[in-house]
């Protein structure tokens, strides 16, 4: 009978034993990790950690390009021409046929060029923004790496700085059959590795208790891993990546060193509120703040490939009370040995609010003060993610649906069987029209109106049929239909001004 290591632990299995009998209640569309007996040795990887006097950059070369041989014994190269657009360092004797057309290159990109198309005052070309230009480059694979670490020091390099050293970053190569699957059939063999969830421990768990330091950033990772799945959405040879809040805001409220098995949120840029997991040690980067670190599973983070899904665990979970039944939020807070203390105790009541806001917070206080409301004053909806995929997030986002199972909007007006919410979205946010109605829209559905109307960001819903205009009292074509009422008695009995609470009925 083969011995296996499952999760950490050395178990026997039987002759012929398979994932699915290992473990037969898994679910199925989540990947786990498959290890075979491995030799460990040292390896160079296709990266090289470049140290500037303006701070360390690490590098991954392109396939084809030789950069491997052109970047090694380059240490110690002074600063070429500078403008807006790049850095160069150089220059360096190198042999290829230049180009002598425009390329184009984008920000971050490490390009080979050379002064007066001579190869032999050959330049290191450090793309700072997108641009098209004629650099000297080579005929073909001029861009010989893109930086993967460090692109903030890019913004600082000037004519004075220079290239201290160029080094190839070392790992530990694991010379095995490695990979990650959703297949239950597999069978079991002896010495096998099997991981099937990654184990987190948020920063500000302490020993002692917790550290409120980091509250509003963790809540967010908690927020983003409510479903504890961890979507790798991309992945690169120093982290995998999980976009499910790209866009959101984050506060950086504990920028370190990015080591393997650490968990950080992106601060700032276009992959802003994106969630990383490091699989290799890098340099700090102030566009990150820490969350968390991986105590089990790393090996998974490793050999993860894009669009796998992930079971992942984290200490501690989410205390998030809003949208919860009164009763059910003291059972809740019960269960973690919370003091609750409601400002209405009763019977069919839900919670809006609670102070402090943030699980950090609450568990450190070890106390959590509700709000509450009737529950007959909540209105249930549904929103349609399949047809309305822009316009339901613009709603979640601007309704607080995006944060909590409650969310809320100020009733505009009432007129004429119409109902209309308004929601403040920003100028700059584009309500593009998507499921506009053709022939007409029923009583009960819920719509915003869309960029083509003056109107732009008004919710509303219809109490009757229309066959002319939509919920917000727009023509068709200004009209995205997001959702359903389901609650439609609860909307004739608001008053104008008043704020409405909805919770979204999810299937």
């Amino acid at each position: 009978m083969p011995t296996i290591h499952f999760d950490g632990t050395i178990t026997t299995v039987p002759d012929g034993f398979t994932i699915d009998d290992l473990l037969p209640d898994r679910d199925r569309s989540l990947s786990i990790g498959i290890l075979r007996p491995v030799t460990v040795s040292q390896a160079e990887t296709k990266e090289f950690l470049m140290k500037t006097t303006a701070g360390e950059v690490v590098v991954e070369t392109m396939p084809g390009t030789c950069a491997g041989e052109i970047l090694t014994g380059l240490s110690g190269i002074q600063s070429g021409w500078h403008d807006l657009q790049v850095a160069s360092f150089g220059p360096f004797p190198s042999s290829f046929t230049p180009s002598r057309k425009p390329s184009r290159y984008e920000r971050g990109d490490l390009a080979l060029g050379c002064g007066g198309y001579d190869p032999a005052r050959s330049f290191l070309v450090f793309c700072k923004k997108t641009h098209a230009a004629d650099h000297g480059g080579p005929v073909e694979n001029g861009i010989i790496a893109k930086v993967i670490s460090g692109m903030g020091v890019l913004d600082r390099l000037s004519d004075s700085d220079q290239i201290i050293s160029i080094e190839p970053v070392i790992s530990f190569a694991e010379s095995s059959d490695a990979r990650t699957t959703t297949d239950g059939s597999v069978v079991l063999e002896e010495g096998m590795h099997i991981i099937t969830h990654i184990r987190v421990q948020a920063e500000g768990k302490t020993l002692d208790g917790y550290d409120p330091k980091t509250a509003v950033s963790v809540d967010r990772m908690l927020l983003a891993l409510l479903n504890r799945v961890f979507i790798v959405d991309k992945r690169l040879s120093t982290h995998i990546r999980c976009d499910v809040l790209t866009g959101t805001d984050v506060p950086c409220e504990a920028c370190s060193g990015r080591r393997e098995g650490t968990v950080l949120m992106r601060t700032s840029g276009k992959n802003r509120g994106s969630l990383y997991i490091y699989t290799q040690d890098l340099p700090r980067s102030l566009a990150h703040t820490v969350v968390g670190h991986v105590v089990h599973g790393i090996e998974l983070c490793k050999i993860a490939q894009e669009g796998d899904r992930l079971s992942i665990q984290i200490e501690p979970s989410q205390v998030d009370l809003i949208g919860l039944p009164l009763a059910m939020a003291r059972e809740r807070a019960e269960a973690l040995h919370l003091t609750l203390t409601p400002d209405v105790d009763g019977p069919d009541r839900v919670v809006i609010k609670q102070k402090p806001a943030t699980t950090l917070e609450v568990l450190a206080q070890g106390l959590v003060e509700v709000e509450t409301i009737p529950d007959k004053q909540v209105i249930s909806i549904t929103l349609d993610d399949v047809n309305a995929p822009r316009t339901c997030k613009i709603f979640r986002e601007f309704s607080g649906l995006k944060y909590h199972a409650v969310g809320r909007l100020p009733m505009l007006f009432s007129f004429d069987e119409v109902t209309l919410f308004k929601a403040k979205i920003p100028k700059t946010t584009n309500v593009i029209p998507e499921n506009t109605p053709v022939s007409s829209v029923e009583a009960g559905v819920l719509a915003m109106t869309n960029d083509s109307c003056k109107g732009v960001g008004i919710v509303g819903v219809r109490s009757v049929p229309s066959s002319e205009f939509g919920p917000t009292s727009e023509p068709f074509s200004g009209t995205n239909i997001i959702g359903t009422v389901i609650d439609m008695e609860k909307i004739a009995g608001l008053e104008e001004g008043e704020v409405v609470f909805f919770r979204e009925v999810r299937p």
